[in-house]
C-alpha cells in the first residue's frame, strides 16, 4: 500500500492571471502557499483484475473507461494502469467547492500515487504538467494552472506564467519571524456554502478580454506583496488582500453576493485588515489577514462560521507510506 499526502492551498494574489487565455498573451503570476490541510490518496494492488475506486461513493469496475470519477479515470489513463488496483481519496475539507484547490490537489495526489505504485520517480513539475493536461486539455475545465503547481511544489511560492507557455517557480524565502507572523495571522472561516466553481470561472474566462486593466492590477499585487514580505512587513498583506478582493469582484457577477459581503464587512469591522473569498468566489472559505490582538474579536463576530485552523505547509505532494510486498 502507498499513501500520498498532497496539500491544499491558499492563493494570496494574482488569481485569474493563470488562465491560458490571459497569460499566453500578457504573462501572468501568482503568490500562493500550501497549507497543512491535505487530500490523502491511497493505492494498492488487488489480487484480481478489478478496479476499485473509493471516494464519496465506491466504484467497482472492469475497465478504466467505466470509472465515473473523471480525475481518477484520466490519471489512470495517463499513467497506463488499467487493472488490478484499489484507490481511495480522503480530504480534510468538503470534497467540492472549497476554494482551496481540492480538485487539482486530488489530481496531483492521484498521479503521484499511481506513479509510485509503478516505481516511477516523477518531479513536481511533471506532476503539475500532467495534472494540467488532464484538467484543462482532456476534461476541458475552465480553470487556471496555479493549483496544480502549488499542490505539487508546496511552500510559499511565486509562479510566473510565461507567454511561451512555460511556468517558472520561485520559492519566497522569509525570515522565521515574518513567516510565523504570516502563518499565524492568516485565518480561514468556512462560509457554509459549497458551490461548483465552473459557472463563475466560465464567466470570468469569457470576461478576460474586457478586464485586462483589472487583471494587470491584480498581477502587480504579486510583486508588491513579495517585496513587503521579504522586507519583514507581513501586515501589508492585509491591505493588499483588500485591494485584490475589490478588483476580483469585478471579474464575474457571482464572485461575491450580499451574504458574503456582509461576512467580509463584519470581519473587517472586528479587526481583520483584509481578505477575500478563496478560489473562484461565490462560497467556500473566507480568507482573512488579522493581527493576533484582533483575532478573538473577529472570531466572536464570525461565531456562526466554522474556523479551519491552518499553518503554512513547506512541502508539496509526497509519499508518506510505502509498503509493497514483492
Amino acid at each position: 500500500m502507498i499513501i500520498v499526502q498532497t496539500p491544499l492551498r491558499v492563493s494570496y494574489f494574482g488569481g485569474g492571471t493563470d488562465f491560458k487565455d490571459y497569460y499566453l498573451q500578457h504573462g501572468g503570476c501568482v503568490l500562493s502557499t500550501s497549507i497543512d490541510k491535505y487530500i490523502f490518496v491511497t493505492i494498492k494492488s488487488r489480487f484480481d483484475k478489478k478496479l476499485r475506486v473509493g471516494w464519496t461513493r465506491t466504484e467497482m469496475v472492469d475497465s478504466v473507461s467505466e470509472i465515473q470519477h473523471e480525475l481518477i479515470r484520466e490519471s489512470l489513463s495517463v499513467t497506463g494502469i488499467n487493472r488490478g488496483i484499489e484507490i481511495t481519496t480522503m480530504g480534510d475539507i468538503p470534497s467540492q467547492g472549497s476554494g482551496l484547490g481540492s480538485s487539482s490537489t486530488v489530481t496531483v495526489g492521484a498521479l503521484h500515487a499511481m506513479h509510485s505504485l509503478k516505481g516511477d520517480l516523477v518531479s513536481a513539475r511533471e506532476l503539475a504538467e500532467q495534472a494540467c493536461k488532464i484538467e484543462l486539455d482532456v476534461l476541458g475545465k475552465p480553470i487556471g494552472v496555479q493549483d496544480q503547481y502549488i499542490a505539487a511544489y508546496g511552500g510559499l511560492r511565486v509562479f510566473n506564467f510565461c507567454q511561451n507557455g512555460q511556468v517558472c517557480e520561485e520559492k519566497v524565502l522569509l525570515d522565521p519571524i515574518t513567516e510565523r507572523r504570516l502563518s499565524t495571522n492568516t485565518l480561514l472561516f468556512f462560509t457554509g456554502v459549497t458551490r461548483k466553481a465552473d459557472n463563475i470561472l466560465k464567466e470570468q474566462k469569457q470576461n478576460i478580454g474586457d478586464r485586462l486593466e483589472i487583471l494587470s492590477e491584480m498581477k502587480k499585487l504579486v510583486s508588491v506583496a513579495r517585496t513587503e514580505l521579504e522586507n519583514g512587513n507581513p501586515h501589508a498583506i492585509g491591505e493588499l488582500l483588500h485591494t485584490g478582493w475589490e478588483l476580483k469582484k469585478q471579474m464575474a457577477s457571482k464572485v461575491s453576493n450580499p451574504e458574503l459581503d456582509e461576512m467580509y464587512s463584519t470581519a473587517r469591522k472586528a479587526g481583520a485588515i483584509g481578505g477575500k473569498i478563496s478560489g473562484a468566489g461565490g462560497g467556500g472559505f473566507l480568507l482573512l489577514y488579522c493581527p493576533q490582538d484582533k483575532q478573538e474579536s473577529v472570531r466572536s463576530a464570525l461565531s456562526r462560521l466554522q474556523e479551519l485552523n491552518i499553518n503554512l505547509e513547506p512541502d508539496g505532494s509526497k509519499v508518506i507510506f510505502n509498503y509493497q510486498r514483492k
